[in-house]
Order: structure tokens, then C-alpha cells, then sequence
């Protein structure tokens, strides 16, 4: 397939994978927005292979997901080779990959978080919870960076684009609660269900809404210092690029704010941000990509990329 036929599937496949962030996308350059349509066409493949879902959809029955990691990683080893795949998403990998750098190394870090849901692994403590955050976002945020020009040699900016998608991702298992505990999933680290007094087979009851939201507390004081010392990455961005990852770090972190503000009641319905809402981010976040003066950090953020990916040294099976 020719590039401006991979590049336009890739963007259909935004476009109805996540409103969000295709309405962010259209502030990127031309090249930049293209790459950045091809990568995520990848990161939405995988997700959605492993979940048996369709572009971001309704989670599928969850078995034999250790054999679609393995094709996960097959597949894109054969893209980055050079070769076609015969998958739109992966061959769009392997055309950014190599127009931008990317390696193996970069994709099987995301890969390893889709590994641990095939293991039905489940974070004990603080650190298991932001290392399954960093593979499964932090590290498509670093990816996302060197999409953008960011050279691998800025660790720091490196490390304030895994700060943006650990912020995401936060957002993503605030909301997702019940979603994720209908296929058995739960991301929420068992030392926190302790403290809470949380039985995992009492998860969804209605008796423990008051304790799961003092847990989103939690999650999303950890997301807004995530979010905050992204910008100071951003800030290092051309132009449209720092309207860009604003306007969908704005839009993002709105997602996981209503689920805080609802309370107990944040999942009776599913929070979305609507159109009126997208605008009006992306309007704030030109303002503050004009000005371009973000906020020092009062306080740093407890996990950094560094202490995250950091390999298989730490066992995460408990």
C-alpha cells in the first residue's frame, strides 16, 4: 500500500477510535499530523486486538490474549523489517518507524503492557500501578515525542512526554473502573483496596462507591501532577505542536476531573468530553501555547520514566 493510502486509513482509524485526540491532531503540521496518524493507527490496532475490541469499543471476551501478544510483537518485528504485513496498522508502523527512528525496542515496550494483561497480572503496590501506566502510555509518549523531532538525546523532554501519557492513562483508569472489573481486569493496586477495605470479588458494589471515589481522589491528584509537568515538555515544541499536545492534555484531563466532580456516581454513565467542550480546550490551550510560560513545578512528580522503565529487573507477578 502506497504512503497516502496508509495515511489516510490511519486517519479514518482515528478518527473513530478516539474523538479526542483527532480533534487535537488537526493542530499538528502536515508531516507531523500524518506521522502522528500512522503511529496511533498501531497503538490502536494492538489495544484492540488484545481486547477483541473494534477501534476503542466495547471490550470483547478476554482468552487467548498471551497468542495475540505474541502476533502483536511478530507482526511488528515483520513491519519494522521492512516488509509488508498485510495489516493497514502495522505496515503504518513500520513507515513511521522508519521515517522517525522508532525501534523495536519503543513498540515492545508497549507491547510488555498488553503482556501483562495476557498474564492476568495485577498491581500489589504504587510502583506496579505506574510501571503497567508507562507501558501501556508513558512509553507511546515518548514514541509520540520522537514523532514530533524531539531528539533521543532530551532525556528530559523525553521524560515530560511520559509524563503526558502516564497523566492519560490515569484519566483512562479512573474512568474505566467498572468496564475494566466486567472482564476481570482491575488496575487499582491491592495494597490501596486494603486501605480502603475493598473485597476484589465486592468490587462493583454500590457499598463501596464512596470508598472508589476517595480512591479516584487519589488517582487524579496523581494525574494533575503528571499533567502539569508535561507542559514544561511542551513548551520546548514548535508552535503547533505545543497547541497540540496541549489542547489534548486539556481535553484528557477534563475526562478524569468529571469523574472526580461526580463522585459516587461517576460510573452510571460514561464521561465524555462533547464537541462544544473539545472547542472550547483547544481554544484555552492556544491561548496558553501563545503565551507559552507553564507553570514551575512546586512539586515533582513521585515516579519518573527512569524509574519505570527500567526493563524486567522488578518482577510485576505477584
Amino acid at each position: 500500500m502506497i504512503r497516502s493510502e496508509l495515511v489516510e486509513q490511519s486517519r479514518l482509524m482515528m478518527k473513530e477510535g478516539s474523538k479526542s485526540f483527532a480533534a487535537a491532531s488537526r493542530l499538528f503540521d502536515h508531516a507531523t499530523r500524518e506521522r502522528v496518524w500512522l503511529l496511533y493507527a498501531w497503538c490502536r490496532r494492538c489495544d484492540d486486538l488484545t481486547d477483541s475490541q473494534e477501534l476503542g469499543g466495547t471490550l470483547g471476551e478476554q482468552n487467548d490474549i498471551s497468542a495475540k501478544v505474541e502476533y502483536l510483537r511478530s507482526m511488528t518485528a515483520q513491519a519494522l523489517s521492512g516488509n509488508e504485513t498485510g495489516d493497514v496498522a502495522f505496515d503504518a508502523f513500520g513507515l513511521v518507524a522508519s521515517e522517525c527512528g522508532l525501534t523495536l525496542a519503543d513498540a515492545d515496550a508497549v507491547i510488555k503492557g498488553f503482556q501483562l494483561d495476557a498474564e492476568e497480572w495485577r498491581p500489589q503496590d504504587d510502583y506496579d500501578l505506574m510501571r503497567y501506566c508507562w507501558h501501556v502510555a508513558g512509553a507511546v509518549g515518548v514514541m509520540m515525542a520522537l514523532v514530533m523531532g524531539v531528539s533521543r538525546k532530551d532525556s528530559d523532554t523525553l521524560d515530560k512526554a511520559c509524563d503526558l501519557g502516564l497523566a492519560f492513562q490515569i484519566a483512562n483508569i479512573s474512568r474505566d473502573l467498572m468496564e475494566d472489573h466486567a472482564v476481570g481486569r482491575c488496575y487499582i493496586p491491592q495494597k490501596w483496596l486494603n486501605q480502603f477495605k475493598i473485597q476484589p470479588q465486592e468490587f462493583a458494589a454500590t457499598t463501596n462507591r464512596e470508598q472508589l471515589a476517595a480512591i479516584v481522589a487519589r488517582l487524579i491528584k496523581r494525574m494533575e501532577e503528571h499533567a502539569k509537568s508535561s507542559r514544561l515538555g511542551a513548551a520546548r515544541l514548535p508552535f503547533r505542536s505545543r497547541w497540540a499536545i496541549l489542547s489534548a492534555a486539556r481535553i484528557y484531563t477534563a475526562i478524569g476531573r468529571e469523574v472526580l466532580s461526580r463522585g459516587s456516581n461517576a460510573w452510571d454513565n460514561r464521561v465524555f468530553t462533547s464537541k462544544i467542550q473539545k472547542l472550547a480546550h483547544v481554544l484555552v490551550a492556544f491561548c496558553e501555547a501563545l503565551i507559552n510560560r507553564p507553570s514551575p513545578l512546586e512539586i515533582q512528580p513521585r515516579w519518573r520514566r527512569s524509574d519505570l522503565a527500567v526493563g524486567d529487573a522488578r518482577n510485576l507477578m505477584h
